[in-house]
């Protein structure tokens, strides 16, 4: 009879804990768990938006919007509703849906309800939750919309809500991260590179305020500090993004350098592109490589 009531007992508290968590905060993890299974390649069943429909939190309302658009095979994130930069409770909702995330790919996770409380009253730089953002929308973009064809869209940046230089420095670089990654396999993995394959998908890109990619320039925003690697201190966004967007310039450079037809493009990425600014070659690993290439073109 003792054991009775004390397992009744146990019982009873841990039904009463878990019913201390608010709808926000199971919507929070309910979201992070469909954005972990769905976010990728695989295509949800019909009855996970109406599990994302049934969350009830107000709080929630955007970022539902968002989580369900993410996990949709050939979704519209690339159209103005979703490139324009969320409010800040949206940003700080996705934040914490993609901490929770990182969470449940760990072999042994905390518990979801921890991470939350961890999240929701850390003091995170607003910048990185619009990195945040634009970095969950663009991966999406890339893993989602097969075949990957942007070459007739014209992100024009004055259009989506974005403050200032950095936060358009934000959306540009993180875009060009996913887009980079593209073409990486085809110069690192073939033996010979598949050069023919990459300028494909760089045929592909999207412009940049009717620019080619290439001629994006305003980078010359104040650094501050990014989780990149949830498994390291937060570091340098600059060192880390604009070491990524150099690393594909240098790409794209090397597959126009095969061929003569091409010297003219290649002449124009080396000139038009940030490739040629000398102030930027402290955020890469390049450095020698650029230090050698405008050596021969002053030469």
């Amino acid at each position: 009879m003792k054991k009775t009531i004390i397992l009744i007992l146990i019982i009873s508290f841990s039904q009463n804990i878990l019913g201390q968590h608010s709808d926000y905060e199971k919507g929070l993890v309910k979201l992070a768990k469909i954005y972990k299974n769905f976010h990728f390649r695989s295509d949800p069943p019909t009855n996970t938006y109406e599990e994302i429909n049934s969350i009830s939190s107000k709080e929630l309302l955007k970022a539902k919007r968002f989580i369900s658009e993410i996990v949709t095979s050939n979704n519209k994130l690339t159209t103005t509703e979703f490139l324009k930069k969320a409010d800040t409770l949206t940003l700080k909702n996705l934040y914490i849906i993609r901490g929770i995330n990182w969470n449940l790919h760990e072999a042994e996770a905390e518990d979801n309800f921890v991470i939350i409380d961890s999240l929701k009253n850390e003091k995170t730089n607003y910048y990185e939750l619009v990195s945040c953002y634009y970095g969950m929308l663009f991966s999406a973009v890339g893993n989602k919309n097969k075949p990957f064809d942007l070459s007739d869209v014209n992100f024009t940046l004055k259009d989506y809500n974005l403050d200032n230089d950095t936060e358009k420095g934000i959306f540009f670089l993180k875009s060009m991260r996913i887009f980079g990654t593209m073409i990486w396999g085809y110069i690192n993995v073939p033996k010979p590179p598949n050069l023919k394959k990459a300028l494909s998908y760089i045929d592909k890109y999207p412009k940049y305020n009717g620019l080619k990619y290439y001629r994006y320039s305003d980078l010359n925003f104040k650094d501050f500090k990014i989780t990149t690697d949830k498994r390291n201190p937060k570091e340098s966004f600059k060192k880390y993004y604009i070491n990524k967007y150099i690393e594909t310039l240098l790409y794209h450079s090397y597959c126009l350098s095969r061929k003569k037809k091409y010297k003219k493009e290649k002449n124009n990425l080396l000139l038009e592109s940030i490739l040629r600014n000398d102030s930027y070659w402290i955020y890469t690993e390049y450095k020698t490589t650029l230090e050698k290439i405008f050596k021969k073109v002053k030469e």
